[in-house]
């Protein structure tokens, strides 16, 4: 005889996913078509303050419905009229008051030949992201809806690892569509298959065990490497046999970006780029990090001097000591020099206490002179002291003043040409010139523009409020081919006033600045400008890739993987520019 099940205790959701919504923080009932609740998940007992055995039986508008509804009831209106699903927004308070800001989902629940039986509404409580545990079959219709509208990105692959399914924040997140990636293997997303990597989806499929806030890596469509926060599971069908695994990801990139710039901290991550200067640039940073040697960056304005500065102290071993910034080229001659070495009471009229100056505010640390190039002369041999024994005089001071600091230089002048020219010290030139390094300008690393795009695009939704998701192909093309005269940073600018012009999430030409679209739209001024710097280009390519094939050997697969491209396009570099062992 088979046992009737109780008339309103019956759960139209599977025990494990139930499970899977209560650890996310995710709010679920359902009525029938008489409007009484059917279900009544612990979130909402928290949220509303009823506890299932009061509601169940009961019909919904009894109980809340000018609270958790907000005066309005969805069924009749619209989910029993239309048929579909409806999403929105809305701020509730719990029973102890506490407001949330939630995500609402009502659905209709349909019968076997398509008639509506019931509704579902489904509340995301944004302030709670908990770890997400046990499992959760992802081949029901009303199942995939509720998870394309959870702000995190989901993906399940089968037993082979290989992608099932894809939500739509995951396609966001990722930049790639679901019919891209469903089939492919995890691996092209996790990098799992990389030496070194570990593989929590495999180890969480084999042990049944789910693994919860792991951070990890992830792989873009757009080859950018994003921190995310991940959870793991495996997924069983009806009989208890593994069938495959479960992945959820947060994207941490933009958390990070914000907690650096409260804290000024960068790392590596923080230098964008896949062209193979930079990449080479990449590879030497930690090394010249880790030595006391002095560094001078060179580069034109606007290509991140100032930023790449900032990595390498911060990455050195006077990472907690100070870091201090001069901008030679901001400050008037008879004012530099007290601002450099200070000064000591009655050293000029003024002068009514003592001043201690950047070198001393330094100490410990490392001092970023930038725009060295515009340094004068008079100061240049002060400087040099400082370089060779660690010491000077404050302006007016008879009294040798001792400091432990690490130089790094920038200019976006040829140091070379102005001692040619007399007007930078020889000496001085090879004290600073320790370690060398130099940031191409944007138009010579055109590949790194979408990256960079990108990242701005995040920077300005975090710190701007807004939604943009995308560009459209002919601003894209646009900002490919513009030359950028003020390089990362001119872009970034760009970016911005076309996102504060976009209201929405797409950036069309019409937002870009108008000096932009006049100058693109008389090509042959940018041709020109391309032109001019091909040869030099070329010239600064071939150097690299021969630099690396050496230093590997010959070997080309390492050698294409030291300089960021694959091996069919290293074989066809080495073509154009007539490399060979």
């Amino acid at each position: 005889m088979v046992k009737e099940k109780p008339p309103y205790s019956t759960n139209i959701l599977h025990e494990q996913f139930s499970q899977l919504l209560e650890n996310l923080g995710i709010g679920v009932f359902t009525v029938n078509r008489e409007r009484q609740i059917t279900s009544f998940n612990e979130t909402v007992e928290r949220l509303t303050g009823f506890r299932e055995e009061e509601v169940l039986g009961k019909k919904c508008h009894e109980i809340f419905f000018s609270d958790l509804c907000h005066g309005r009831c969805m069924y009749p209106q619209e989910v029993e009229l239309e048929g579909k699903p409806h999403v929105f927004e809305m701020d509730i308070s719990d029973q102890e008051g506490n407001l949330h800001r939630i995500t609402k989902l009502v659905s209709p629940l349909l019968g076997s030949e398509g008639q509506v039986t019931g509704c579902i509404e489904v509340f995301q409580d944004f302030s709670v992201y908990n770890q997400l545990l046990d499992r959760i079959r992802y081949d029901e219709h009303r199942l995939k809806l509720i998870l394309d509208n959870l702000d995190i990105g989901i993906f399940t692959v089968n037993r082979g690892g290989h992608i099932t399914s894809f939500n739509s924040m995951a396609e966001k997140i990722t930049g790639y569509q679901r019919q891209e990636i469903v089939g492919q293997h995890h691996a092209k997303l996790t990098g799992c298959d990389r030496p070194g990597e570990t593989c929590s989806l495999k180890e969480s499929i084999s042990t049944g065990k789910s693994l919860a806030n792991l951070h990890r890596r992830l792989f873009t469509k757009d080859g950018r490497n994003l921190p995310i926060r991940a959870s793991f599971m495996a997924l069983r069908n009806e009989a208890g046999n593994t069938i495959g695994g479960l992945e959820t990801f947060q994207d941490l990139s933009l958390i990070q970006q914000l907690n650096r710039a409260i804290s000024n901290k960068y790392s590596f991550a923080d230098m964008i780029g896949k062209d193979g200067v930079m990449q080479q640039i990449f590879e030497i940073l930690p090394v010249v990090a880790e030595s006391e040697a002095n560094v001078l960056v060179e580069g034109p304005t606007g290509t991140g001097k100032d930023l790449l500065a900032k990595i390498i102290h911060n990455a050195s071993q006077r990472g907690e000591k100070p870091f201090v910034k001069v901008n030679c080229a901001a400050l008037p001659d008879n004012l530099l020099e007290s601002e450099m070495f200070g000064y000591v009471k009655g050293a000029f009229t003024g002068a009514d206490r003592d001043k201690p100056g950047r070198f001393q505010e330094a100490d410990g640390g490392s001092i970023f002179l930038d725009e060295i190039g515009d340094l004068p002369l008079s100061l240049q041999a002060k400087l040099l002291r400082v370089l060779e024994d660690k010491e000077f005089y404050p302006l007016g001071g008879r009294e040798l003043c001792r400091v432990d600091v690490r130089i790094i230089a920038a200019t976006n002048q040829v140091l070379e040409d102005l001692v040619r020219e007399k007007r930078f010290r020889e000496d001085l030139f090879y004290r600073l010139n320790v370690m060398q390094l130099e940031l191409p300008p944007l138009k010579e690393r055109r590949g790194d523009i979408p990256l960079l795009i990108s990242n701005f695009i995040k920077k300005h939704n975090v710190t701007k409020g807004s939604a943009v998701s995308r560009i459209d192909e002919d601003a894209m093309d646009i900002l490919l081919n513009y030359h950028y005269p003020g390089n990362i940073r001119e872009l970034e600018n760009i970016i911005e006033h076309a996102g504060v012009l976009c209201q929405g999430e797409l950036i069309e030409r019409r937002h870009l600045p108008m000096y932009i679209q006049e100058i693109t739209d008389h090509r042959g001024v940018d041709r020109i400008a391309r032109a001019e710097v091909t040869t030099r280009r070329d010239q600064r390519e071939r150097e690299v890739i021969v630099e690396v094939l050496k230093k590997n050997r010959w070997q080309r697969q390492k050698a294409a993987q030291a300089l960021g491209m694959d091996r069919t396009t290293l074989w066809r570099k080495m073509k154009k520019y007539d490399i060979s062992p």
